[in-house]
C-alpha cells in the first residue's frame, strides 16, 4: 500500500510539475518500506558514491558533446545520489532502532503469558471496540526471572482508562501480548488486564491534559451528539463522539473534521499570522508567531506522530500559499515527505500519512485547475468552493478504498455544506478549551461552539447514508478509482473538445454503467441467487457478529457488526426491511457499530446490561427512533413468527460484565433449525451456562469469533451438527486452533464467514439441515 500510494502521489506531482525533489521523496518512501520489511536494507546509500562518480565522468565535455545534455545528465545523476542518500538515511534509522525492537520482540509472549511492562504514554487515549487504546514506549519489561530495560514502541489496549491516563503518564501494565505485523511502528500489541498510573503527566503535558479534560467536562452537558463533537473539532478528542455519529461522519466524508488534520493546523497558523499582521508586525515576526501557535497547538492536541505529520503538512501548504508559488509548495511538500520519513520511517505504512500527502498535493496542484475548469460553466465563487473538496476527494479516494470498498458520492456536497461551520466550530472550541477554567466564559463559548457542531452533526446524519456506492476492494479497486478520478479531472480541466475529453467521458460512462449494474440491478441479481427457505443467515460483516433469523415473515437480528455498510448490503441482499426483534448481545463496536443501518426500523430491542454512559446513549437513540427496549434476563421467552426464542444468559445478578454478560439466545421451530448464539462469552461463564443448558442444538454460533477462551464441555453439551463462525480479518488469530479442534472432534461441520461469505442455513423437507455458502466448498 505505501509504495502504491507514494507512486500514485509522485506520478501526479511529476505530471504537473517536474520537480527535482520528487525522486527524493519517492526513494525515501520506497526504501522505508524495503528497510522495514527486510530488516535494515542499507545498500542504497552505499551506491550513492557510484552515482556521484558517474556524474563527474559525464560532466567531462571534451569530446564535442552537447553541454546542455551533459548538464542534464549531471543533474539527473546528482538527483539519484541525493535520492539514494535519503533512502539510505531512512534505512540507517531503521537499523539504529533495530536492536531495541528486536529485544522487545524476543520477549516470551507466546501462549498468553502475562508480562509486566513499565511504559510511557506517547499517543492520545482513544476509544476502541473493546475499550481504549493508546501508543506507548516501554522502559522496562519483566516476566519470570527476567527484568530488563527495553525501550521500544507498543500499542496498549484496555477495557477502560483512568482520568490520569494521558500523554506523558508513566504506567505499569500487566497483561498478555502478541507481536505486531512486520512494518508496524509498534513491536507488540499489549492487552492490558491491570493498569497502574505510576506518575501522571507533568509540566506542559499536565497543563494541556487539564485543558482537554476541562473542555470535555464543559461540553458534557450540552445536548445531542453535537456536544461530544466540539472536542473533536477543537482538539481531535473523539472520546465523546457517539458511534452512530462517527459512522455518519465517515460515510459522508466528514471524519477529517474530527481528526487533527492539516486544515486544523493551517487554521491555527493563519489566525496567528493574521493577528500578528493586524498588530503591524514584520513578516519575520508574523511567521514566528504562526510557528509558535502551531507548536502550542501540537502540544495541546498531543504530539503523536500523526499530529506532527499533520502540522508539518499544514505548515508546508500555508507557506506555499503565502509565497504564491505553487512550485515552491510542491518542492517543500516532497522534501518534507522525505524528511519526515527519515525522522520516522514507520510512517511509510501509515494510511493517514499517505492521505495527508495526497490531500496536500491535490490542494497545491489540482484545486486551481479544477476551479478554472468549472468556472467556465458555473459562477466563480461556487467553482472555487467545489474545487477544494473535489480535489481532495479525487486524490484521497483511491487510498480510502483500501479501508472500505465504497465511494461516498455525497462527500463533496457534505464538505461544502459543512465548510462554513468547521472553522467557526474549531476556533470557538479552541478558545473554550483555553478558557475552560473560567466558568462563565468557558461555558458560554462552549455553548456558542455547539451551534456549528450541531450544523456539522446534522449534515453528517442527513447525508451519511444517502449515496454510498459499492466499489472493488484492494489494490485493483484503488487503481480503478484512480483512473476514474483522473478521467473526471481531465473532463473538467480540458478547455476544448478533443481526444482527452472523449476518452475521459468514455471512462466515466463505462463506470456509471458498472455502478448501476452492481448497485440496484446488482442487488436484484444477488437476491435471485439467494436460495429460498433459509431460516438462519450469518452475514459477512468482517470481524463482528450479525446473524439474521427468519420465520413466517418475521425477522430477528442478533447484533449488527462493526459497520453499517456491509450490514446494509447483507439485509438488502436478503430482502430484509423491518427488524421485529434486535438482540444486542453487548455493546462492543464489533456487535453494535452497524446500528445506523437499522435505526428507525426496529420493533423491539433485547439488550444486555449497559456498562457505560455511551451504552445508555445507544439505547436512548434506539428508543427515540421508535424501538421498545427490553433488558434481557435468563428465562425470558417469546415468539418470532412460528418460532420460539429463549434467553439463557445473563442471569438476574450482575456478576459479569462486558463480553461475559453477553446475551445468549436460542431459537427453534417455524423453519429455523434449533440454534444457540453464544455472543462473546469466555470459558468461565460458558462453564456456568453448560450446567443450566438442557438439550442439544442443530447449530451453534461459536462464541467470540472463535477465540481460544472456550469451554469444551459446553460445546459437547450442545453437540452441534453445524458450527457458524462469524469472523473477519483480525490480529487475534481468530478462529483459534483450539476451538476448531474441539468442533472437529465433535463431528460438527464448520462454516466461516471469512472463508465462505454469506452463510444460509435452513431445514429441508426431510428435516435435515441445509447449508448454502456464498463462496467456497
Amino acid at each position: 500500500m505505501p509504495i502504491a500510494a507514494a507512486a500514485w502521489i509522485s506520478a501526479a506531482v511529476a505530471t504537473y510539475v517536474p520537480d527535482a525533489s520528487v525522486p527524493v521523496a519517492v526513494a525515501s518512501w520506497g526504501l522505508a518500506v524495503v528497510a522495514l520489511l527486510c530488516a535494515g536494507a542499507c545498500g542504497p546509500s552505499a551506491r550513492a558514491g557510484g552515482a556521484a562518480d558517474g556524474a563527474r565522468v559525464d560532466g567531462v565535455d571534451g569530446h564535442g558533446r552537447d553541454r546542455r545534455t551533459a548538464g542534464g545528465r549531471r543533474t539527473a545523476l546528482a538527483l539519484c545520489a541525493v535520492a539514494l542518500a535519503a533512502g539510505g538515511a531512512v534505512a540507517a534509522h531503521v537499523a539504529t532502532a533495530a536492536p531495541a525492537r528486536a529485544a522487545l520482540a524476543a520477549v516470551d509472549v507466546d501462549g498468553g503469558r502475562w508480562v509486566d511492562y513499565t511504559l510511557t504514554v506517547t499517543g492520545k487515549v482513544e476509544p476502541s471496540a473493546a475499550g481504549v487504546r493508546f501508543d506507548a514506549v516501554t522502559t522496562r519489561v519483566a516476566y519470570g526471572d527476567s527484568d530488563r530495560a527495553v525501550a521500544a514502541p507498543v500499542v496498549v489496549r484496555a477495557t477502560e482508562g483512568e482520568s490520569s491516563l494521558d500523554v506523558g503518564a508513566t504506567l505499569r501494565v500487566r497483561g498478555t501480548a502478541f507481536r505486531a505485523d512486520a512494518g508496524e511502528r509498534a513491536v507488540l500489541v499489549v492487552d492490558a488486564a491491570e493498569i497502574e498510573v505510576l506518575t501522571p503527566p507533568a509540566g506542559a503535558l499536565d497543563v494541556v491534559s487539564r485543558l482537554r479534560a476541562g473542555l470535555r467536562a464543559t461540553t458534557a452537558e450540552l445536548p445531542g451528539p453535537a456536544g461530544g463533537l466540539i472536542a473533536g473539532l477543537a482538539v481531535g478528542d473523539t472520546s465523546a463522539v457517539t458511534a452512530e455519529l462517527d459512522t455518519a461522519m465517515k460515510s459522508s466524508s466528514l471524519s477529517h473534521l474530527t481528526a487533527v488534520s492539516g486544515a486544523n493546523c493551517a487554521l491555527v497558523v493563519a489566525i496567528a499570522f493574521a493577528v500578528a499582521a493586524w498588530c503591524g508586525a514584520r513578516r519575520g515576526v508574523r511567521v514566528a508567531a504562526g510557528l509558535a501557535a502551531l507548536a502550542g497547538f501540537v502540544l495541546l492536541v498531543t504530539p503523536e506522530p500523526s499530529v506532527v505529520r499533520a502540522a508539518a503538512m499544514a505548515a508546508i501548504a500555508m507557506l506555499g500559499v503565502l509565497l504564491g508559488r505553487i512550485g515552491a509548495g510542491v518542492s517543500l511538500l516532497t522534501v518534507a515527505v522525505a524528511g519526515i520519513l527519515i525522522a520516522d520511517p514507520w510512517l511509510c505504512s501509515s494510511l493517514g500519512f499517505a492521505l495527508s500527502a495526497a490531500a496536500t498535493g491535490a490542494l497545491l496542484l489540482l484545486a486551481r485547475p479544477l476551479g478554472v475548469g468549472m468556472g467556465r460553466w458555473m459562477p466563480g465563487p461556487l467553482a472555487v468552493a467545489v474545487s477544494v473538496p473535489l480535489a481532495a476527494q479525487l486524490a484521497c479516494g483511491p487510498l480510502l478504498i483500501l479501508v472500505q470498498p465504497a465511494v461516498s458520492a455525497q462527500g463533496v456536497l457534505a464538505n461544502m455544506i459543512a465548510a462554513p461551520a468547521a472553522p467557526v466550530g474549531t476556533v470557538l472550541g479552541l478558545i473554550a478549551c483555553l478558557s475552560a477554567g473560567i466558568p462563565i466564559i468557558g461555558t458560554g463559548l462552549a455553548g456558542l461552539a455547539w451551534l456549528p457542531a450541531a450544523w456539522i452533526a446534522g449534515t453528517a446524519e442527513s447525508l451519511g447514508g444517502l449515496a454510498v456506492l459499492p466499489w472493488l476492494d484492494g489494490a485493483v479497486g484503488a487503481l480503478c478509482l484512480a483512473v476514474v478520478g483522473a478521467a473526471i479531472a481531465a473532463l473538467i480541466i480540458a478547455a476544448h473538445p478533443g481526444i482527452v475529453r472523449l476518452a475521459a467521458g468514455a471512462v466515466i460512462a463505462v463506470t456509471a454503467g458498472l455502478l448501476l449494474g452492481t448497485g440496484p440491478v446488482g442487488t436484484m441479481v444477488q437476491r435471485l441467487e439467494v436460495p429460498a427457505g433459509w431460516g438462519v443467515a450469518a452475514c459477512d460483516v468482517g470481524q463482528g457478529d450479525a446473524v439474521v433469523l427468519r420465520s413466517a415473515g418475521h425477522v430477528m437480528l442478533v447484533d449488527t457488526g462493526p459497520d453499517p455498510a456491509p450490514l446494509t448490503a447483507c439485509l438488502d441482499r436478503l430482502g430484509i426491511g423491518r427488524i421485529d426483534v434486535l438482540v444486542l448481545t453487548h455493546f462492543d463496536m464489533d456487535h453494535r457499530g452497524g446500528l445506523p443501518a437499522v435505526i428507525g426500523r426496529v420493533g423491539t430491542v433485547l439488550h444486555g446490561p449497559p456498562a457505560a454512559a455511551d451504552d445508555e446513549r445507544v439505547l436512548a437513540g434506539l428508543s427515540a427512533a421508535g424501538a421498545r427496549l427490553v433488558r434481557a434476563v435468563a428465562g425470558q421467552t417469546g415468539m418470532l413468527g412460528e418460532a420460539n426464542w429463549r434467553v439463557h444468559w445473563p442471569g438476574v445478578s450482575a456478576a459479569y460484565s462486558g463480553n461475559d454478560a453477553s446475551v445468549v439466545v436460542s431459537v427453534a421451530g417455524g423453519g429455523i433449525p434449533s440454534i444457540v448464539l453464544l455472543g462473546d462469552l469466555s470459558a468461565q461463564p460458558q462453564a456456568s451456562l453448560a450446567r443450566s443448558l438442557t438439550g442439544s442444538y442443530d447449530v451453534v454460533k461459536v462464541a467470540h469469533h472463535g477465540s481460544a477462551d472456550q469451554d469444551s464441555a459446553l460445546y459437547a453439551r450442545i453437540a452441534p451438527a453445524l458450527a457458524l463462525i462469524t469472523v473477519g480479518e483480525n490480529d487475534y488469530g481468530h478462529p483459534r486452533d483450539e476451538i476448531l479442534l474441539t468442533l472437529q472432534r465433535l463431528g460438527a461441520t464448520i462454516a466461516r464467514t471469512d472463508q465462505s461469505g454469506l452463510l444460509l442455513v435452513g431445514v429441508g423437507d426431510d428435516g435435515t439441515l441445509t447449508l448454502w455458502r456464498e463462496r467456497g466448498p
